[in-house]
C-alpha cells in the first residue's frame, strides 16, 4: 500500500500539462482567423453612401469583381466581391485600395507580383466609376423637370433583337427633354455592362439617338440606339 501513493501522485501530475495545453489551442484558433479575410482593406464608413458594383473581370487567375462607396463623387470605401485565391493578390489588394482612395480614380500603379490582378481591378472598378457617374448625372438632371408629376412621361423602345441577345431601353421624358433612360433588357456580358453608364450618359448630353458607338460593346451600342430612337418617336 505505501509503494501506491507515489504512483497515483505522479499520474495526477502527469495530467496537469495536459489540462494547462487544453487552452492554448483556442487561442491559436482564435488568432488565426484575420488572415483569412482579404478584402479587409475595405475603408470605414462604408455602411453609408452610394455603393456601385463593377464589372466582374475574368483572368486566368480567376474573377476579380469590386464594390466602390461613394460619398457624391468621392470614393469613400472600396471592397473586394471576387478576387483570386492567391497569396500575391492578397497583399496586393490593401495597395490598389489605398492607392485608389489617395487618387480617386482608377488611374493607379499596378502591384509588383499581382499585375493580372491590378489589371483588373482597375478595369472593375472604372466600370464602378462610370456607373456612379452616369447616375450623378441623371440625378443632376432631375431638378429640371420639378413641374408637375403629370408633365413626366415615360415611353418604352422597342425590343432590338441582336446576336448577343435583347436590347430595350425605357425612356422618361420632361416635356422634350430626356431627363433618364432605364435598361429594360441588355446582354448579360461584361462588355455590355460597362458600355451602358456611357451610352446613358451620352444620351443625356446628346437629348437624342445620335451619339458614338462604346468601343468593344458595338452589338450593344447599335441596339441600344435603335431602340432609343423608337422611344423617341413614340414620344412624338
Amino acid at each position: 500500500m505505501k509503494r501506491a501513493i507515489p504512483v497515483v501522485v505522479l499520474s495526477i501530475a502527469g495530467l496537469v500539462p495536459v489540462w494547462r495545453y487544453e487552452p492554448s489551442v483556442g487561442a491559436a484558433t482564435s488568432t488565426a482567423e484575420p488572415a483569412s479575410t482579404p478584402s479587409a482593406p475595405s475603408s470605414a464608413g462604408s455602411s453609408s453612401g452610394t455603393v456601385v458594383k463593377g464589372t466582374t473581370i475574368q483572368t486566368e487567375k480567376g474573377p476579380v469583381q469590386v464594390q466602390v462607396t461613394f460619398s457624391g463623387e468621392k470614393i469613400t470605401a472600396v471592397r473586394m466581391l471576387q478576387q483570386p485565391n492567391h497569396p500575391q493578390t492578397a497583399a496586393a489588394v490593401p495597395k490598389l485600395v489605398a492607392e485608389t482612395l489617395k487618387a480617386q480614380s482608377a488611374d493607379v500603379d499596378t502591384v509588383s507580383g499581382a499585375t493580372i490582378t491590378s489589371e483588373a481591378y482597375k478595369k472593375s472598378l472604372q466600370a464602378a466609376i462610370d456607373s456612379n457617374g452616369a447616375s450623378a448625372k441623371t440625378s443632376a438632371s432631375s431638378p429640371a423637370s420639378a413641374s408637375p408629376a403629370s408633365a413626366a412621361q415615360t415611353v418604352s423602345g422597342s425590343t432590338v433583337n441582336t446576336d448577343k441577345g435583347p436590347v430595350q431601353v425605357q425612356v422618361t421624358f420632361s416635356g422634350e427633354k430626356i431627363t433618364a433612360v432605364r435598361m429594360l433588357q441588355q446582354p448579360n456580358h461584361p462588355q455590355t455592362t460597362a458600355a451602358v453608364p456611357k451610352l446613358v450618359a451620352e444620351t443625356l448630353k446628346a437629348q437624342s439617338a445620335k451619339i458614338d458607338t462604346v468601343s468593344g460593346a458595338t452589338v450593344t451600342s447599335e441596339g441600344y440606339k435603335e431602340s432609343l430612337q423608337a422611344a423617341i418617336d413614340a414620344k412624338g
